[in-house]
């Protein structure tokens, strides 16, 4: 393998929305820690996850809070089919049983009615979120009522492919860090952290890699740590 030469400036490292996008911060990665080149010679290529950005995006991401993923397509299906459900204004012209009769629960109505209420405010710009640094990104989401730090990771790694975000409290990524690595034993979250911190500016790179991996162990051997 040809380890890259180059390094990234500050907010010029590529966005992640694309495969070669991902596979170049993977090449960084993987010359930083080399002991992560044989999870990514067995899982091969590393692919995208490419969701809607801004206001319908962190929408899908409160809808799949805590929901397996079938039952969060399910309910998403229904509930991008509300007229004006996608967009903030039209969004807070719906009433709470027209919602809640998607699949929502009143926690996830109320959590996108902040989300609404934030943008039509002028509070929340989520051009401008999605082009802070992570730590900066992830602080101006959680300020919001009903916005965690997993849900404003998410919604920067899938929604805005922000290229720095690892979610580190993702019980897959934790599965998979320990099978990976070789280490002992599962790691918490404050040792995932850890770990990950000396991984930027490639996080979500690896944290691409780690899901697919964790894929691989469980459909192809089982393995459920």
């Amino acid at each position: 393998m040809i380890l890259p030469t180059t390094t990234f400036a500050p907010g010029a490292s590529p966005r992640i929305d694309t495969a070669e996008g991902v596979a170049v911060h993977l090449d960084h990665l993987i010359a930083m820690v080399p002991q992560l080149l044989p999870m990514r010679e067995r899982v091969g290529a590393v692919l995208p996850r490419v969701n809607p950005k801004g206001f319908a995006g962190m929408a899908k991401v409160i809808c799949g809070q805590q929901l397996s993923v079938q039952s969060a397509a399910a309910i998403w299906g229904r509930f991008e089919k509300l007229p004006g459900a996608l967009e903030p204004q039209s969004y807070l012209l719906l009433d709470e049983e027209t919602v809640r009769s998607a699949g929502f629960s009143r926690g996830k109505f109320l959590a996108v009615r902040t989300i609404a209420d934030a943008v039509e405010a002028g509070d929340l710009n989520f051009a401008e979120v999605d082009a802070l640094p992570a730590e900066e990104a992830i602080k101006a989401l959680v300020a919001l009522k009903g916005i965690g730090p997993w849900t404003a990771e998410v919604y920067l790694l899938f929604c805005a492919a922000h290229p720095d975000i690892f979610p580190a409290g993702d019980l897959a990524l934790l599965k998979a860090a320990h099978h990976g690595l070789g280490l002992d034993e599962r790691p918490t979250i404050k040792e995932m952290i850890g770990l990950a911190e000396s991984w930027s500016p490639h996080r979500s790179a690896a944290a691409l890699l780690f899901w697919r991996y964790f894929a691989i162990l469980r459909d192809k051997e089982g393995i459920l740590l």
